[in-house]
């Protein structure tokens, strides 16, 4: 079965390494509120505003920020992609089912989800649930997945 999407088995690993890391990373972050004293540099944006009268709006200019968040955020997609996408031992039809019903459930579920947050969660709270539904597609596929690869796996002995 030929699957050009997916990465070679030999990313899994990696890819487990990089998100557990971004995960863990990212969770002292959150608890420790670090934004704005790690990691400063100047970066580019693509349209500044922080003020009314800031003399340094606009597109394409050069401010100082945090990019602790950034580096966290891009841990977490690159090792949630590469251990999402990355081909098993055995790649065959029953994984691809395995596959894409986990796929299907997890953009389902993490719509549902992000509907009660809709009625159920406002102000800044709710700011912060549009930030972790980021990375909730691609962390319940993973989840999902696994747990019925685990599950057939316990089945067929």
């Amino acid at each position: 079965m030929k699957t050009h999407y997916l990465l070679s088995n030999n990313y899994k690993v990696i890819g487990w390494v990089i998100l557990i890391l971004g995960l863990l990373t990212g969770i002292v972050f959150y608890k420790t509120i670090l934004d704005g004293e790690l990691l400063q540099t100047n970066v580019l944006v693509l349209y500044n505003s922080d003020s009314l009268f800031d003399s340094n709006n606009g597109f394409f200019k050069i401010i100082e920020n945090g990019i602790l968040d950034e580096i966290v955020a891009i841990l977490i997609i690159v090792g949630g992609l590469m251990v999402g996408f990355s081909k098993e031992k055995i790649e065959d039809e029953f994984i691809f089912q395995l596959r894409k019903t986990s796929l299907v459930w997890a953009i389902i579920f993490n719509y549902i989800v992000l509907m009660f947050a809709i009625v159920l969660v406002y102000n800044m709270t709710f700011f912060e649930v549009l930030i972790f539904n980021m990375f909730t597609p691609l962390l319940f596929f993973i989840i999902r997945f696994n747990f019925l690869k685990y599950k057939s796996r316990n089945y067929d002995e």
